[in-house]
């Protein structure tokens, strides 16, 4: 795995090294805008942590008002553009101790449910599991009927039997919890944060 270079980054190199062993969380934004304001707004209050962005992500985050340069001034920001997923050795270099996929496309889901790596999620998703890393999945698709917000409107969606049986897929995957809503994302992070001895930060600001 080469070096990563400002390109692939917007973290300095010196701070992945220096960062202490499984300290941080690493957290991968989709193209979904499924709860996705209701996602980010954990991640805000979350100690440590690092967005891992789509191609489709940064399309995506700024239709529901999430500046890329602003979020910059709360985590550091990771970006797909390397074809061979180089920010992913930073978990070789044991920097993470949990991988959130949240919120995850029906696409993002399938592929990890089948092992395929083409984007940086999933390929953090991937590689983390193969060093033993629990990866925490928002799959967004898990109900016959799921009322979602566009960034215009509500929209009523209706997974297919393909979608569904996908997750469940999914569950069975190694050091993988797939959760279905905020409740249960926040239920998730708040017993990986007691597991680990950290605490919520008491400000989003």
């Amino acid at each position: 795995m080469k070096s990563l270079t400002p390109s692939d980054t917007d973290l300095a190199a010196d701070e992945v090294v220096d960062a202490p062993p499984r300290s941080r969380f690493a957290w991968c934004v989709t193209g979904s805008g499924h709860f996705l304001e209701e996602a980010m707004a954990l991640a805000m209050r979350l100690p440590a942590v690092d967005l891992f962005l789509s191609a489709a992500a940064e399309e995506v985050l700024p239709l529901y008002k999430f500046r890329i340069d602003e979020l910059k001034q709360q985590f550091r920001v990771v970006r797909d553009t390397t074809a061979s997923g180089v920010p992913v050795g930073m978990l070789y270099d044991d920097v993470y101790h949990t991988v959130v996929v949240a919120p995850a496309t029906s696409n993002t889901v399938a592929k990890c449910a089948l092992g395929i790596s083409d984007s940086l999620p999933t390929n953090m998703f991937a590689q983390a599991g193969k060093l033993g890393i629990l990866g925490i999945v928002f799959a967004c698709d898990t109900e016959p009927v799921v009322v979602t917000k566009s960034p215009h409107d509500w929209v009523t969606l209706r997974p297919r039997r393909i979608e569904l049986s996908n997750v469940e897929r999914l569950r069975d995957i190694d050091f993988c919890q797939v959760v279905s809503s905020p409740a249960e994302l926040e239920a998730a992070l708040d017993a990986r944060l007691n597991e680990l001895s950290l605490a919520w930060n008491t400000s989003s600001s």
